[in-house]
């Protein structure tokens, strides 16, 4: 458990340029360290001449401020943290719900598949300059009519836990989670939906036999890459059992897909009608290339997970 103070230290150092963050730590603890001495010299209990010191202090993000020389005033200083926290809460999902909701729309509603990253795209961005407008244009409203928000004075209590150095930041974790759902969603969209129609006939990219039992296996196993990727963000670092779980994972999707790849079995053979290179050989010559790209992936995977869990252990 950490004390009030490093988390008081932490909390300021946040929002303070990286440069300056030693010199400032060394200036602000060694202030709160002298605070603290001259109140339990005059007889005050050690942990409550800490409380009162922190609370003296105030907020870390506006001392933060104030060691950055960085002015609060944008809708003015009274309710400037209260907007800007919750700005950033809204537009960190907000516009990507309303950009994949319009890009699937798009997809499948109108039947516009190839413009459906763009709109989505569009959607997200427009979405944002909205809230950021809004919200701001209220909050100016509410500061300069002096209208009470009655919101909960700042106290030590609020403070967060100093965080523990992670190997696996949040931006990662979504980011992998969210490609893997796009993977998912492939499968089911290219059978779906029209990717080659020549006589008003679907055509999907992969045989619509392997639904009886591969496809839902390759599906499983994306599935339990996105636990993984939790399972790995919850630890906070690579351990050799996440490593073990990573490679099996690697080796369940890689596989299978390599054996249905040199088979001739993944691609539909009405696609591979439809074109003269891929009746041609083609087919083998994209087998061999997507076989290799799917190795050197594999062992890049276990090199990288294995290289971090190595030096977790040392």
């Amino acid at each position: 458990m950490s004390s009030l103070t490093d988390r008081y230290v932490t909390a300021t150092l946040r929002t303070v340029p990286a440069p300056r963050r030693a010199e400032i730590a060394s200036e602000l603890r060694a202030s709160i360290a002298d605070m603290i001495d001259g109140r339990t010299g005059a007889g005050q209990d050690a942990d409550t001449a800490e409380r009162e010191v922190l609370t003296e202090l105030g907020n870390p993000d506006q001392l933060a401020a104030r060691y950055a020389d960085r002015r609060l005033q944008l809708i003015g200083p009274r309710y400037y943290l209260v907007w800007w926290r919750l700005l950033r809460t809204l537009l960190t999902f907000i516009p990507a719900i309303v950009g994949v909701a319009t890009g699937v729309v798009k997809a499948t509603v109108d039947g516009e598949p190839g413009a459906a990253i763009g709109a989505g795209v569009v959607g997200a961005m427009q979405t944002a300059v909205q809230i950021a407008f809004w919200l701001t244009l209220v909050f100016a409203v509410l500061e300069r009519t002096n209208t009470p928000l009655n919101l909960p004075e700042w106290s030590v209590d609020q403070l967060p836990e100093a965080p523990n150095e992670r190997q696996v930041p949040l931006g990662d974790t979504c980011a992998s989670i969210v490609f893997l759902l796009f993977a998912i969603a492939f499968f089911p969209w290219q059978h779906f939906q029209p990717w080659i129609s020549g006589d008003g006939s679907r055509l999907p990219m992969i045989d619509p036999a392997l639904w009886s039992f591969w496809l839902p296996v390759l599906l499983a196993v994306l599935v339990a890459d996105i636990c993984l990727e939790v399972a790995k963000y919850r630890s906070g670092r690579w351990t050799w059992p996440l490593v073990a779980v990573r490679t099996v994972l690697d080796l369940a999707f890689a596989v299978p897909l390599t054996w249905l790849l040199l088979t001739d079995r993944l691609l539909n053979p009405e696609l591979v009608q439809r074109f003269e290179w891929l009746r041609e050989g083609g087919t083998q010559d994209l087998a061999r290339a997507t076989v290799l790209l799917t190795a050197v992936i594999v062992v890049l995977s276990f090199i990288d997970s294995a290289v971090k869990a190595r030096r977790h252990a040392a």
